[in-house]
């Protein structure tokens, strides 16, 4: 029979599917591994080829650990609430669970048809009710714990309300955002709504004024990573700074141990470092700078107390708290305007625009704590509200910020360090002599920074102090389709949402937009009420529901628990996940920080949620470009450009063949395209063409579907190893597939003759086919193990050739060679699995082993020189001495012939490499 792999696919997919080929097992006498892939947003796009990149890898190494003994878990599910599916629905009427659940259908054949070994009785989607309750029961496990930093860890609300109730704040060393003391007597005194306040400072889900992205056009707060150059990712709209009320997680209480955490996992150095950056320990000191004329305090947080005497200006965020307070009536229109400004910018833009230096002069003045001179207090959009205090001490001589700053304003720039030339630049050397600076003069950097800490204590002004860069996370999100925070308010208190009567369920509204009145979707809902009190009408961000996953996986159907005791202890955490490095800061993040809390509270029993991390890089597109001509409006071929005045823009890929275009597939696929002309070189219009990032938007998107229809699913899965190093990004290309292709078929005509005819000899294999094998499965082994998946299926064409050469169709070769390609290509092995006479699936058969004595060289074939030009190879044994080489090369007729009765003047003999004769 013929390699017919479109019949072969279909049929083992089924047989997969029917037999639950890849279901793993609650419990089993085998090793665990569990292997997760950061699951898709199903966008109604479907996959296109660069999506199955990861997925491919994962199964490969899935595939490989059943075949070494391991019960592998191995699951797939939809991260399926989020904004595309609500914008259709806004721009369409269409529920978004529909819009959703067509996508998800259109995902789940497309991944079927790659053949990947997941176990879909554990699917899971996020915007089901039923798994959706278990998020809403993790928030209120959340909104109902504090963080003890004596125990360093979460627990229950009420063990803070008994020690309010017997000590007040009195011995209590939380994380929170409250400074307010009070005694038991005080505390007991406070009424309920009082008492709620305080709590909601030390609740680890808390509702505060917070700095938000705000995006007008979409009704909703967007996260950091949800913007781009100024404005929304999606739709382009404007996004501006605003102070909104929101739910927000307190991940700020676990910096210390996120960043500890770091050192126990198996992920690369790169995403380590960006989490250590996020996270941003820094020690120092706090410091309080009253304000002139005013009961205000504005507090700094610096790594460089030492250089308090270089202060010669504060700046304050635009969003700062105190701006109104402080602004003069003579600065209130400029002040006012520069903060409509500033609202505008995203934070991102004012992070990394060091080039536009902006601010504006309050007319307030602050009180250096040691000199007491007037300092200038300005707002500049290069400090942010979220970060540190909004506030900082300006340092020209040492800060190029603040020397871009000084310059601009023209305010002054003391130097504090001996010899520090400041005018060209900051000079921001750590060591040094300290001058200028009163009692710290004449000490090294070091010393001074003790010496300001013990002094900033002594007088009462400031402390010593160990910062963090990161924020508290928000949590709200003013969208319809998301999970609903489990919160109702009776009185105007926020209580958690009764656990027994979860799934709070997402209710029918008439429209998907906010209110007439601003508010969000959820509030056009009618009673949605909890005992007559009005329930939280904002949702969950995305990754609420994103940061638990991986456990429900282990315990799919779980009516009780997010996942059963005993499926917890048993697969622990995942041991190897595959996902894209742009989540550091968001997913893996957040991920990290609930596996944490749901530790401290006792439901789970791991510190960390995933064990080794691989990220794969991207597939890019291969653009094509049409040109037109500004006054004909002809089509120009690209070599022919130089003759006109054209514009570019880009083509459908699958109009087109390599770079030549097909102008009739072109004509039908626009309108206005119907009666364009062309200008033709050689008969053919050629495209221009340029590797830029796969997108709709730019029409370079390659449908898998076509592929595999084309080629078949293990062409696509070898391919997309063999374009190069998985965590590499590299651009697609299709002039390379029908190598691949190709080296499929010679594969199969290994076990099949002429006529295709399956034809297997129980014959005993020769040397150099054991050889070939042997070789084969010690690099495959190794490659997998190391994720080299490109080289891996480079070794197997070069085994196939070398088979293929030596006329191979032993049982002994063939039979552990299809065992060994079955990660890769699974299709194929399966069928010749069952040509060869077994029954069952190929993927749990023992995974071959090298034996290393196939791999011993007997002999060597050298290359022979006269004269440093190679003339002839001779084959001798392997372990032959240096002088017999010498004298059997010499005694050879070929050399002979080369040296033409003449005495050689020397020989070099390096052994199992060359012989060069020098005559």
């Amino acid at each position: 029979m013929d390699y017919n792999f479109s019949e072969i696919e279909k049929n083992w997919q089924k047989y997969w599917a029917d037999n639950k080929t890849f279901a793993a097992a609650d419990q089993s006498e085998k090793p665990k591994f569990y292997v997760l892939d950061m699951f898709p947003y199903p966008s109604g796009a479907g996959l296109h080829v660069g999506h199955p990149l990861g997925y491919i890898a994962s199964d490969i190494y899935s595939r490989y650990k059943r075949h070494l003994g391991f019960n592998v878990l191995h699951p797939m599910g939809y991260d399926s609430f989020g904004l595309p599916a609500e914008q259709y629905a806004i721009q369409t009427g269409q529920h978004p669970k529909i819009t959703t659940e067509e996508n998800i259908a259109t995902y789940r054949r497309q991944l079927d048809q790659i053949g990947f070994s997941f176990d879909w009785d554990r699917e899971v989607r996020t915007s089901k009710p039923e798994y959706y309750k278990w998020t809403q029961w993790i928030f209120i496990q959340i909104f109902n714990s504090w963080y003890n930093k004596k125990t360093d860890k979460a627990e229950d609300i009420a063990d803070l309300i008994a020690h309010f109730e017997n000590k007040g704040t009195n011995d209590l060393n939380a994380h929170s955002d409250s400074e307010v003391q009070f005694t038991a007597e005080e505390w007991n005194a406070f009424s309920e709504k009082e008492k709620a306040a305080i709590l909601m400072d030390y609740r680890l889900a808390f509702l505060a004024d917070s700095f938000v992205n705000w995006c007008p056009a979409l009704g909703t707060v967007l996260a950091n990573d949800e913007i781009k150059d100024g404005v929304s990712e999606r739709g382009g709209h404007p996004v501006e700074r605003k102070k909104m009320q929101q739910w927000s997680m307190r991940i700020s209480a676990y910096s210390q141990r996120l960043l500890d955490g770091l050192e126990t996992i198996d992920w690369t150095e790169a995403i380590k470092e960006i989490q250590r950056n996020w996270i941003g320990r820094s020690q120092g000191a706090s410091i309080q700078f009253d304000v002139a004329n005013s009961k205000h305090k504005i507090e700094v947080f610096t790594t460089r107390p030492d250089t308090i005497f270089g202060v010669s200006f504060m700046v304050i965020a635009p969003e700062h708290e105190l701006v109104n307070e402080l602004t003069t009536a003579a600065q209130k229109e400029e002040i006012e305007a520069y903060v409509k400004y500033a609202a505008s910018r995203s934070e991102r833009e004012r992070m990394t625009e060091v080039k536009k230096v902006s601010g504006a002069f309050t007319g307030a003045y602050a009180k250096h704590p040691f000199t007491g001179e007037n300092i200038p207090i300005w707002i500049g959009d290069y400090v942010l509200a979220g970060y540190g205090t909004g506030a900082v001490m300006a340092v020209p001589s040492g800060d190029q910020r603040d020397w871009d700053f000084a310059k601009k304003f023209e305010l002054a720039i003391p130097p504090v360090i001996e010899g520090q030339d400041v005018s060209e630049g900051a000079d921001d050397r750590k060591d040094g002599i300290l001058a200028n600076s009163d009692f710290l003069n004449g000490l090294s950097v070091k010393d001074a920074i003790a010496k300001s800490i013990e002094v900033l204590e002594e007088k009462g002004i400031g402390k010593g102090k160990i910062n963090f860069r990161l924020r508290d996370a928000v949590f709200s999100r003013q969208r319809y389709w998301g999970e609903p925070i489990p919160i109702y308010y009776e009185d105007g208190i926020a209580k958690a949402y009764p656990t027994e009567k979860l799934p709070l369920e997402l209710p029918e509204v008439d429209k998907y937009l906010p209110t007439e009145d601003g508010e969000p979707p959820l509030a056009r809902a009618s009673n949605f009420t909890y005992e007559g009190n009005p329930i939280e009408t904002s949702t969950m961000p995305g990754w609420a529901g994103s940061s638990w996953y991986m456990y429900r996986y282990i315990s799919p159907n779980n009516t009780k628990a997010f996942a059963s005791k005993e499926a917890l202890d048993y697969w622990k955490n995942v041991d190897l996940y595959f996902g894209g490095a742009e989540h550091a800061t968001g997913h893996l993040l957040y991920a990290r920080f609930w596996c944490k809390f749901l530790k401290d509270r006792g439901h789970l029993n791991i510190d960390e949620p995933f064990q080794k991390l691989i990220n794969q890089g991207m597939i890019l597109g291969n653009s094509r470009f049409v040109y037109r001509d500004k006054a004909s409006g002809k089509f120009i071929s690209k070599s022919l450009r130089k003759n006109y005045e054209t514009i570019s823009f880009h083509v459908d890929v699958n109009h087109t063949e390599g770079v030549e275009l097909d102008i009739e597939a072109f004509k039908t696929s626009r309108e206005e395209y119907a009666n364009a002309e062309f200008i033709l070189e050689d008969g053919k219009y050629i495209c221009g063409s340029e590797v830029e990032k796969m997108s709709k938007s730019k029409f370079n998107v390659v449908n898998p579907d076509h592929i595999v229809e084309r080629y078949g699913a293990d062409t696509l899965r070898l391919y997309e190893m063999f374009l190069g190093p998985l965590e590499q990004a590299k651009p697609w290309d299709m002039d390379g597939i029908e190598g691949v292709h190709r080296f499929l078929r010679k594969l199969w005509r290994l076990y099949h003759n002429g006529n295709n005819e399956f034809t297997v000899s129980d014959e005993k294999a020769s040397k150099e086919e054991l050889k070939s094998l042997h070789k084969t499965i010690k690099k495959i082994r190794e490659d997998i193990e190391r994720y080299s998946f490109n080289t891996g299926v480079s070794a197997f064409m070069i085994c196939v050739n070398e088979l293929s050469d030596l006329k191979c169709n032993k049982r002994e070769i063939l039979e552990p060679l299809a065992v060994l390609i079955s990660p890769y290509a699974p299709h194929i092995a399966e069928e010749l699995w069952k040509q060869l006479g077994h029954s069952g699936s190929i993927s749990l058969v023992n995974y071959p082993a090298h034996n290393e004595s196939f791999l011993v060289e007997s002999s060597h074939k050298y290359p022979v020189s006269f004269n440093g030009k190679m003339r002839f190879m001779l084959e001798l044994p392997a372990d032959m001495s240096k002088d017999e080489i010498e004298k059997t090369v010499l005694a050879h007729e070929e050399s002979q012939k080369w040296l033409e009765g003449k005495t050689p003047k020397k020989m070099i003999v390096i052994p199992k490499k060359i012989v060069n004769v020098v005559i």
